[in-house]
């Protein structure tokens, strides 16, 4: 069996344009043929929704089977293919839904959102404007403050998960206090960030922090440290849904970033890079500047999709 026959099986009937392919995208079902597929480069793209890759792999995440990939090993000249990665079998299994984890803010939090006057209020509000951020983010972000309590001192900015319920939240001070952060005890890999503000149909900016998020804007999600494992709900959630992923963790980050960018690629992510150099961190920059330098972003090259041969998610 030929390669495009495989993809045939799985995307339906199609005709040729040169080294193209064109079929119905399986993501927007577009009624005319504008998904073009691309054997020799190991690509694919829609020409209507802008759906895209850099491993044909990842159409058989999608819509194939097991067999097909075998099938696909084969042609591509695996010799080693009698077993099957964990991994990859677990790409394909249906993951049952863990119970959404839901937080309380502290009983203590007042939104700065609301009017008031005070000197704890006044305080927060000094340190916001020190970073540059505004009204329209505290309203945003639904950023807040504890005047009192275990986090006092502490702006609060709280994350909701798809249903609006809270399930993390940042509390950092801005008293002076030698703790800079105290989080409460979540375990992370099983939130995003505010993923009931973030469309993953469309591409997701990574940073690492929320102060950096507020600066990056739409769709920008802080992973909240510098790594991001295959485990975690926000690397399945790209993954699921193709998103392409612009990154920009700190610069001090790059062997973490090129690991992340790495486990991306191979599951065929469109990733482009933006220059954070100058700047401790994203945080540090302005709106315009990041905007700027988003608008010039680099994309990886495709130098682990030559790699399919030897695959191993």
């Amino acid at each position: 069996m030929s390669k495009i026959k495989i993809i045939e099986e799985i995307l339906g009937s199609y005709y040729c344009s040169g080294e193209e392919y064109l079929f119905r995208c399986p993501f927007c079902d577009h009624h005319k043929k504008k998904f073009s597929v691309n054997i020799n480069k190991n690509k694919f793209k829609c020409w209507v929704c802008d759906t895209s890759g850099n491993s044909i792999l990842y159409l058989f995440k999608r819509r194939g089977t097991i067999q097909q990939v075998t099938q696909w090993k084969k042609l591509n000249n695996i010799t080693d293919f009698s077993e099957i990665d964990d991994k990859l079998k677990n790409l394909f299994s249906v993951k049952e839904e863990k119970p959404a984890f839901k937080l309380n803010l502290p009983k203590e939090f007042i939104s700065l959102a609301n009017k008031g006057s005070s000197f704890p209020r006044a305080s927060a509000k000094s340190y916001l404007s020190k970073r540059r951020v505004t009204k329209a983010d505290i309203l945003y972000w639904k950023i807040g403050y504890c005047p009192k309590g275990l986090y006092a001192e502490r702006l609060i900015i709280p994350s909701f998960d798809l249903k609006g319920n809270v399930n993390y939240f940042i509390a950092r001070t801005y008293g002076g206090n030698w703790r800079k952060y105290l989080n409460p005890e979540v375990p992370k890999n099983e939130i995003i960030f505010n993923e009931l503000y973030v469309d993953f149909k469309k591409p997701v900016t990574l940073v690492e922090g929320v102060f950096d998020a507020i600066v990056a804007g739409e769709n920008s999600i802080p992973i909240l440290g510098s790594t991001l494992r295959e485990s975690t709900r926000l690397f399945q959630k790209i993954i699921e849904n193709n998103s392409a992923v612009y990154m920009a963790l700190d610069p001090d980050a790059t062997r973490k970033t090129n690991a992340i960018i790495e486990k991306l690629l191979r599951y065929g992510i469109k990733v482009c890079t933006i220059d954070v150099s100058g700047f401790k961190d994203v945080g540090e920059m302005t709106k315009e500047e990041f905007k700027t330098r988003k608008g010039n972003a680099t994309e990886v090259g495709d130098t682990l999709s030559l790699l399919l041969s030897n695959i191993n998610f």
